[in-house]
């Protein structure tokens, strides 16, 4: 049985000059990014951009340029070091969707760790343009399940803040004004936050909103959010980050929506295409559970 890895489903925030294009090119073209002792590469680039369902599959490579290997010389009965160049540390396959700005990456243990990977990517797409006027952020989408469990467990809320940016060109129902007021504002990053410490906390729905999503009841919601709530929502569907603070039985809890990241298990060397299917199944049932639209 082919070994399994966890994957995790993020959505592609893109600012400045930075086009679907362009983003897209630099993944199938990427230049090497060096962190520290170790380079970074993106290879085996699969560009299926013109297919019916589009995608672009790659491996996320960390690598030492000068990386030393240990051999054997038989004859002499002896072990010895040799110089190897681009010694390959971990590789890590992902997917990425054009149609629903969805990123899908392998976590590797010890090496390419689940908030690694973003943070490369991100480097390595701002390099392609020289870190000229364009930028991404990879931000996690949030496993509703988990984040409503954690949220029903807090009797009262002392905190919530959240970080979000204008989503191009999906929209989620109940934070479907929260975007019309951000491009309004002709803002490319809008943070709220809201604290108290009242005995009866900050006033929030968030646990309700969540909940109704899981449920399916979100199409009998008829008003307007405040706007934290929607922020966070936002944020929960991969368009920003969020936190809440709150007390469970007279303890401070932090939640904060990178800690609950929707994630499933597959093939560590994925074929492409069946990795590209799976990964668009789960946007499609978030865009269909969450009543995202454009």
């Amino acid at each position: 049985m082919p070994r399994r890895g966890r994957y995790y489903l993020s959505r592609v925030v893109k600012l400045g000059q930075l086009t679907q294009a362009t983003f897209c090119n630099a993944l199938t073209k990427s230049p090497v990014f060096v962190a520290g002792k170790f380079a970074w590469n993106i290879t085996d680039a699969v560009d299926a951009r013109k297919e019916k369902h589009p995608y672009i599959f790659g491996k996320l490579a960390k690598f030492s340029v000068k990386g030393h290997v240990s051999l054997v010389d038989p004859e002499a009965r002896k072990q010895y070091d040799a110089e190897a160049r681009n010694l390959l540390i971990a590789s890590s396959p992902f997917i990425y969707l054009p149609d629903y700005s969805g990123f899908c990456y392998m976590h590797v243990w010890n090496d390419i760790q689940e908030d690694i990977f973003p943070r490369r990517i991100k480097a390595i797409v701002e390099k392609a343009h020289n870190n000229f006027f364009a930028e991404c952020e990879i931000e996690p989408v949030v496993d509703y399940r988990a984040f409503s469990a954690k949220l029903k467990q807090i009797t009262r809320f002392t905190e919530l803040s959240a970080k979000v940016h204008p989503p191009n060109p999906m929209f989620g129902k109940l934070w479907g004004p929260l975007k019309e007021y951000v491009k309004n504002r002709n803002a490319s990053e809008v943070a709220v936050r809201e604290n108290s410490n009242l005995p009866e906390g900050v006033k929030t729905e968030l646990p309700k909103y969540v909940e109704s999503v899981l449920t399916g009841k979100i199409e009998n919601f008829t008003g307007q959010l405040a706007i934290t709530d929607a922020a966070m929502l936002m944020a929960a569907d991969g368009y920003g980050a969020g936190k809440v603070v709150g007390d469970v039985d007279g303890e401070e809890v932090v939640i904060r929506t990178s800690e609950t990241q929707k994630s499933f298990l597959f093939e560590k060397e994925p074929e492409p295409t069946l990795l590209a299917t799976k990964v668009r199944e789960l946007f499609e049932k978030i865009k269909v559970e969450r009543k995202m639209g454009h």
